[in-house]
């Protein structure tokens, strides 16, 4: 066994993340049945990197790691693997590992693990893993909105009086026995378990013990509601530039606590949501999905697409005549639409992430649609002074020349106003704009670039 151990020193350094030489190493491994060589290859991994791993490799080759990893998917692998793997992971894995993993986890990385499976089984299993205090903490938050701050919360939370003083609160941390394992504040409370304000630990350690905890107490404190939406607290999170923030109950009282982890989780989530729903494709997707989920959750905007082309494809039918008789046209006709629709995307994609961050609001909506137009029409007249002599010099006809120059400068105009105002009236309608938007742009600019292009030929060179 000493041979492989050589060719991993060789060709990858044991003290960095996840590279494919190492991937292409455990693949070996797994296929010679090599589990030495396998535990050589994870060990100095971290649990997203073997996660990773994971995500990489088939299935079959995941059931041969688990059975020959001598190591264990514990509570950090599980929480970083894809939501999709998270069953198949669980059904392989024998029922104590699977209770040692959930009892590492805190309770917001447990509920995220429970409210993902469709195997009620697998999720009994996983409860019944838990303490008693746990058990109830995650049987709770499942009765919270999905989506909202009581589902994104832990109920680990450090607490103190705020009528202590900074000495009474550091005797207390270093007596508790139940802290959890990173925390960032000291959430003050009320006799009524209220949350008044929160010191962070650094401030904590650096003021003299006489000191009230209220004398330092820190200006960004926050606090949520437990059925406010995950969106609103990811962005107060990014706003105000948030560490951990309490989440109280309808009466004010603290439940639990979020954390920075979380709310970057959710950022990450919305940012990744919008880029796929902007390509017409299903959030939940990932690669690791079968070919039919990904089949049954593309097909539908694909039918979509496929009724606008039907309805760009129209308008070309109202000019066949022209079409029939001047031939370059059907040459020229695709750079008029496809010039379009990329002005198009880009005021759309900067659109969409300016509603997602509220950074595009009634304040300012029409400023930016006017910018987005001026942009349209300013880039219109240069390329359609550029295609304007590509249309002389390439075809011989001035004409020609101007009719794509002035069906360019009106199709980018149009692709401007789109971009940025299709969404913004799909928001207000109560429509996701990064899902719906994209489809109607294209067919406007399609149409347009068409119409206009095409209609103009009909009157100027006929």
């Amino acid at each position: 066994m000493a041979e492989p151990d050589l060719q991993i020193d060789d060709e990858i350094d044991d003290d960095i993340e996840l590279d494919q030489p190492r991937l292409k190493l455990v693949r070996t491994a797994l296929d010679e049945r090599d589990s030495m060589a396998l535990d050589d290859l994870l060990e100095p991994l971290h649990g997203a990197d073997i996660a990773d791993i994971l995500e990489q490799i088939t299935e079959l080759e995941r059931a041969t790691l688990i059975e020959l990893w001598s190591g264990n998917i514990d509570g950090e692998i599980l929480s970083e693997l894809d939501e999709s793997l998270r069953e198949e992971i669980l059904a392989a894995l024998p029922a104590e590992d699977v209770a040692d993993a959930v009892r590492e986890l805190d309770t917001d990385d447990v509920v995220d693990l429970i409210e993902n499976l469709d195997d009620q089984t697998q999720a009994g299993a996983i409860l019944g893993a838990l303490t008693d205090i746990d058990r109830v903490a995650v049987e709770q938050a499942l009765t919270y909105p999905e989506y909202s701050a009581g589902r994104l919360m832990q109920r680990e939370v450090v607490v103190a009086p705020s009528f202590w003083n900074v000495g009474q609160a550091i005797d207390h941390l270093r007596t508790a026995e139940d802290l959890p394992e990173q925390f960032y504040h000291v959430i003050l409370v009320d006799p009524r378990m209220r949350p008044v304000g929160h010191v962070t630990l650094g401030k904590l350690l650096a003021t003299a013990r006489d000191v009230p905890l209220s004398d330092i107490e820190e200006e960004s404190f926050r606090t949520f509601e437990v059925t406010d939406p995950e969106s609103e607290v990811a962005y107060a999170f990014n706003q105000y530039h948030l560490i951990s923030a309490a989440v109280t109950d309808a009466d004010d009282r603290l439940l639990g606590v979020i954390t920075i982890d979380d709310a970057i989780r959710i950022l990450d989530e919305e940012a990744e949501e919008d880029i796929l729903r902007l390509a017409g494709v299903d959030a939940e997707e990932s690669l690791s999905n079968k070919t039919l989920g990904v089949v049954r959750r593309r097909f539908p905007w694909l039918a979509v697409n496929l009724v606008t082309a039907i309805l760009a494809s129209m308008v070309i039918s109202q000019f066949e005549a022209v079409l029939t008789q001047i031939v370059a046209l059907a040459v020229l006709m695709p750079i008029v639409a496809s010039m379009g629709g990329n002005a198009g995307t880009q005021s759309l994609t900067v659109a969409v992430r300016a509603l997602a961050t509220r950074d595009l609001t009634g304040a300012n909506v029409w400023r930016i649609i006017r910018r987005e137009v001026m942009a349209g029409a300013i880039n219109g007249l240069a390329f359609a002074a550029i295609m304007s002599v590509v249309g002389i010099i390439w075809f011989d006809s001035l004409m020609l020349g101007a009719v794509i120059a002035v069906a360019m400068v009106i199709n980018m105009i149009v692709a401007g106003l789109a971009g940025v105002g299709i969404p913004v009236v799909l928001e207000k309608v109560g429509i996701d704009p990064a899902l719906a938007s994209g489809a109607f742009v294209t067919t406007v600019t399609d149409i347009v670039g068409f119409f206009a292009f095409l209609g103009l030929a009909a009157l100027w060179l006929l």
